[in-house]
């Protein structure tokens, strides 16, 4: 693609293994280049150093020295989810368009702070979601826009993995043995930090729910963890939604510790969306080449070829820059004031897992 500029990017805090995977979309991408990467362990750093022939003058382990050196046009944050709300407030000031990897923010008061501090610069934040990606989801709310399975009622969404400790950037496999040995130190295990599958997966589901309920906000919140020994945080959620009549309930399901990984092979339960309208229905599969449709007209399930993604929509790094090249209207589910409805609904969820009791949607 080509671009009236070319735009600089560095990489800051890589809690998060999907650093790498960004960095990967920012080198291959003909109109942006890496200048500069910060995190405190050199250690992390090191593969991506290697992957991308960076030099010594672009590796920092003070990410303000990276930011007033580069002078970058896009940060990239991966840090722990419970400190995304300092980070982008720190980088604000710094006049630079964010990308923040999912989830939103630990918690609805961080996700305000962050979009806050955002609208006192010119500047664009968008939250990456990684499934607003897969092209089966994305057609399945094509077909939802125009009004193939009629009014969108239900959203049924089970999603997750073997484990965050399972893998590292670009799916690289860890064994089960060494994952379960950094359990212990893992941030992703910690409840301070904002780990849990819950705290990692609930906000793809009701993000995309939200997008596919065309923005429909619900009226209470259910939400049960399991409780294994050992663990300060959930590996298994499983969260209802109400909504006004006539929408009903809508479920989400979050589970590390999936048979497979989505990815290699599709697990049972299957990981994705399933959509219920008034005149049809949808499933929509992680990775899947095709959706599964049902219609008033054609009632039996038969399978419908997934979209080919256009250029400028096909990952968050393409997309910010096609934005910012273009200003068209940010991909649904990366727009911060959807994703502060997700965001809601994951507090919601939180309070209702902790209080065992059904909530009323915070934030309103």
């Amino acid at each position: 693609m080509s671009t009236s500029r070319l735009y600089n990017v560095v990489g800051i805090n890589f809690d998060h293994m999907h650093m790498g995977d960004l960095l990967r979309q920012v080198h291959e991408h003909p109109g942006a280049r890496l200048v500069g990467i910060a995190d405190q362990s050199r250690e992390r750093m090191a593969s991506t150093v290697a992957a991308f022939g960076l030099t010594e003058d672009q590796v920092f382990t003070d990410w303000q020295l990276c930011l007033e050196t580069t002078k970058p046009d896009i940060a990239i944050l991966c840090p722990k989810t419970a400190e995304h709300g300092q980070a982008v407030v720190e980088v604000a000031p710094y006049q630079t368009h964010v990308l923040v990897e999912k989830p939103f923010a630990a918690t609805l008061a961080d996700a305000d702070r962050m979009i806050a501090a955002m609208a006192a610069t010119s500047k664009t934040m968008i939250i990456n979601w990684p499934l607003a990606w897969y092209p089966p989801h994305v057609t399945t709310k094509r077909l939802i826009a125009e009004g193939t399975i009629g009014e969108v009622l239900e959203v049924h969404y089970y999603d997750g993995n073997r484990g965050p400790l399972r893998h590292i950037a670009d799916k690289v496999e860890i064994t089960e043995e060494e994952a379960n040995r950094q359990k212990s130190q893992a941030w992703w295990y910690q409840r301070e930090a904002a780990g849990g599958s819950l705290q990692d997966y609930l906000g793809y589901g009701v993000t995309l729910g939200t997008w596919f309920l065309d923005g429909r906000k619900p009226l209470e919140v259910t939400c049960v963890t399991d409780n294994k020994p050992g663990l300060e945080v959930d590996e298994h959620s499983i969260m209802v939604c109400r909504y006004a009549s006539p929408y009903g309930l809508s479920k989400f399901e979050t589970r590390w510790g999936t048979f497979t990984d989505p990815w290699t092979l599709q697990p049972q339960p299957k990981c994705g969306f399933v959509v219920l309208g008034t005149h049809g229905t949808i499933s929509s599969y992680d990775y899947e080449p095709v959706i599964r449709l049902q219609t008033r007209e054609r009632p039996e399930t038969h399978e419908v070829p997934v979209d080919t993604l256009a250029p400028g929509w096909r990952n968050p790094i393409e997309h910010l820059i096609h934005h910012l090249e273009t200003g068209c209207a940010l991909h649904g589910p990366l727009d911060p004031a959807l994703c502060r409805i997700g965001q809601q609904i994951v507090d919601s969820a939180v309070l209702s897992a902790r209080e065992r009791r059904t909530v009323t949607l915070l934030g309103e």
